[in-house]
């Protein structure tokens, strides 16, 4: 698969910049239209390259001071039927699916760190249906919840700040992380306490046996070991942009089942389950990070000797559409 660039030069530096693309030997399709740009003024250059190395492309436009004078607009297309396009593609090391991409890792990222008024809501929401869960002690509501949670967004973008050494990205996903839960969890806590003024919640159903939903506020070793391979495999689906992906880890960690139970804990006053849903809350957001962060590390500086040496080891190749069809 194949990744389009879409650049706005300005006229010093097209020279460079077609020098740079016209050189690679994983790029096609180079184009110039000179003047074209009104705003900012400079010319149009296009190119399609093997998304295996469209990070180190985008590097050296970088380099040339591209991403401060001009623009660069990253496009995937649906698809690539031509012979070039498979050239490249058995030409450049790894399967495109492996290919990571940090521009566009940290643009989700910081995507990710933004509180939003949909954020909020989608947590609150998440956040109510654990508090039902709870009180239902259904397993499946506790599923949805966490499916509902938008929170790993933030996880992921704190441990791609720390890789990518941006400690901005890092303050702002903490303080959503902060901000949010604690804004969702005192919601739900007026509510419940509103509920417990009509008696539709008492003190009893909140500390009662619940076998199918216990888990939640009762955190252990295991709990940290999940918390560690979900924030893993959420960072490697960030970074490779395998959305589907994400789905598993939302239902892999209990931040949102153990935010719910922490709002009912509050509104009937049970310091049993207001600690144990803290601690809960604390360990996978903790574990998240450490592991997001180790992958990511592991992915920034070893990921293309991992692809390469992986099909020499192994005696495979990614799958490659063959020449002639």
């Amino acid at each position: 698969m194949l990744v389009h660039l879409r650049l706005t030069v300005p006229a010093d530096l097209t020279e460079r910049v077609s020098e740079l693309l016209i050189g690679h030997e994983c790029t096609t399709n180079v184009t110039l239209q000179a003047g074209v740009v009104s705003k900012p003024e400079g010319d149009l250059v296009e190119c399609d390259v093997a998304r295996e190395e469209a990070g180190s492309l985008l590097r050296m436009l970088e380099e040339v001071e591209l991403d401060e004078r001009g623009g660069i607009l990253i496009e995937t297309p649906t698809g690539t039927p031509f012979r070039e396009a498979r050239r490249l593609e058995r030409l450049a090391p790894g399967h495109p699916d492996d290919a990571v991409i940090w521009e566009g890792v940290e643009a989700q990222a910081y995507a990710g760190a933004t509180a939003t008024v949909s954020y909020l809501i989608f947590l609150v929401l998440a956040v109510i249906l654990a508090a039902i869960a709870v009180l239902t002690d259904s397993s499946i509501l506790v599923v949805g919840a966490m499916v509902v949670g938008p929170e790993f967004a933030a996880v992921a973008a704190a441990a791609a700040g720390i890789v990518l050494v941006r400690w901005t990205l890092v303050g702002r996903s903490l303080r959503l992380l902060g901000m949010s839960f604690t804004f969702a969890i005192a919601v739900v806590t007026v509510l419940a306490l509103l509920c417990r003024l009509v008696g539709w919640i008492t003190p009893e159903m909140v500390a009662a046996p619940r076998p199918n939903t216990g888990f939640i506020w009762h955190p252990d070793k295991w709990s940290f070991v999940v918390a560690l391979v979900a924030g893993a495999a959420g960072a490697l689906a960030l970074a490779i942009q395998k959305t589907a992906t994400m789905v598993g880890v939302f239902i892999s960690v209990t931040t949102v089942p153990a935010a719910g139970n922490l709002a009912l804990g509050l509104a009937v006053w049970n310091l049993e389950e207001i600690s144990g849903s803290a601690a809960q809350l604390g360990i996978n957001i903790a574990g998240m990070i450490i592991s997001g962060t180790l992958l990511l590390l592991v992915v920034r500086t070893s990921w293309p000797w991992i692809m390469t040496h992986t099909e020499r080891l192994l005696g495979l190749r990614p799958w490659r559409v063959s020449e002639e069809t």
